[in-house]
């Protein structure tokens, strides 16, 4: 018996007038899913704990199995672990985005974040920034880590875990009033404009009509995480299928195995069929029992309050994932279980996570089940079912041996 999970980040969302009153999952071309869905369960689950934010840090979690409740100790410090980063007890880890803030005020805190991505820019421009930004500020008390596209990190030594404000929950807006209020954290994101603003490359790649990677955000902050491992608690053989540090840190942290996919960027333009393959070949070929496919595209589409890319990254995730990974599973004659589902949704029109209940998906090749629905928010959440402990999800998962 094999298991699949694939992960759309952010794909729920809220219906939009543009759209004639529909979700981009129920606007966008899936017939994948929705084949799926029409001999499937369908429902919806709670990921998010009440009273917790809906990060995908807390929701990814809350998908794998792990209560976050008990396990949550931060986002950074679950990238740490993917970036091999060894935090000691009283270390804090801090996730330090490299964003693009507008230009033309003379002030610091006058100016409005324009691009929590900075363009999405790619992992070897950013370590060149992130150079430069060592060279003037790392020191015995700080040190910087080059994680994923503008994605790193920041171990702050005998540290406090204080309250920042996640770039891509203010994006357009002016900074002042989110700035961190630790003096050490809030000096060096200055100095950091000052360092990155008109940096060589930056000045290249504003003439290339790219968004100028001109500061760090800090957000996210942690203390060292303590996961059980995922095979003792399952005892199912997991591998993970992510470009993004925060999922292959939680494989780090769970003793999963974790599968590197040229080309996978957490973009829109990642490589979506290596991404299956590459789980084909973990179930089939290689001996493992579960495979986690997470892709990132429609939460970051989200974030930019793109309707056309949102729709583009559903559509591409339906047609070149979770196609291809079914057709070589039928193909292959080995019983499984896949369940899709969102981790949260990042709705369009707040560019940001909500924490309500998300749509998911669960098909038994065994037992196929005849329906007339559709997988989307509106239909998932007519069928009547609730998980309301999104951690559960994974042993319903699993149980049907």
């Amino acid at each position: 018996m094999k298991y699949v999970l694939i992960l759309g980040d952010g794909m729920a969302d809220e219906p939009l007038q543009e759209l004639g009153g529909r979700t981009p999952l129920a606007y966008a071309h899936t017939p994948a899913m929705d084949e799926l869905a029409a001999l499937s369960e369908i429902g919806m689950v709670k990921t998010v704990p009440e009273g917790m934010n809906p990060g995908s840090d807390t929701a990814n979690l809350s998908v794998l199995g792990y209560d976050p409740k008990v396990y949550y100790s931060g986002r950074s410090p679950l990238e740490a672990l993917n970036i091999g980063v060894e935090m000691k007890d009283g270390d804090v880890a801090i996730r330090a985005n490299i964003v693009t803030l507008s230009e033309e005020e003379e002030n610091y805190e006058d100016k409005r974040i324009l691009d929590h991505s900075s363009d999405e820019i790619s992992t070897e421009d950013a370590a060149v920034l992130l150079e430069a930004v060592k060279k003037e500020l790392q020191n015995e008390m700080f040190q910087f880590y080059v994680g994923t596209s503008y994605r790193h990190c920041l171990i702050w030594a005998k540290g406090d875990v204080v309250p920042l404000t996640p770039p891509h929950d203010i994006r357009g807006k002016g900074i002042k009033d989110y700035l961190p209020k630790e003096q050490l954290l809030l000096d060096m994101q200055k100095k950091s404009y000052e360092i990155l603003a008109h940096h060589p490359l930056n000045e290249e790649r504003k003439k290339n009509g790219l968004n100028p990677a001109n500061s760090l955000w800090f957000w996210g902050a942690g203390t060292k995480p303590a996961l059980s491992s995922f095979e003792k608690k399952y005892h199912k053989k997991g591998a993970m299928i992510s470009a993004v540090d925060l999922l292959k840190g939680i494989a780090v942290g769970t003793d999963m195995y974790n599968i590197t996919v040229e080309g996978a960027n957490g973009g829109l333009n990642t490589n979506y069929e290596g991404k299956a393959q590459a789980a084909v070949d973990a179930l089939l070929k290689k001996g493992y029992d579960f495979a986690y496919i997470h892709v990132e595209a429609p939460d970051e589409m989200g974030h930019q309050g793109s309707v056309e890319k949102k729709i583009k990254a559903i559509e591409y995730l339906d047609a070149r994932v979770i196609r291809p990974v079914k057709d070589a599973l039928d193909a292959s004659g080995e019983a499984y279980r896949m369940l899709v589902l969102p981790d949260h949704p990042t709705p369009i029109c707040v560019k940001t996570h909500t924490a309500n209940p998300v749509p998911y998906l669960l098909y038994d090749s065994r037992r196929q089940e005849t329906h007339d629905w559709m997988y989307n928010e509106d239909e998932a959440s007519k069928s009547g079912k609730l998980v309301e402990k999104g951690h559960e999800l994974m042993g319903y998962l699993f149980e049907a041996e």
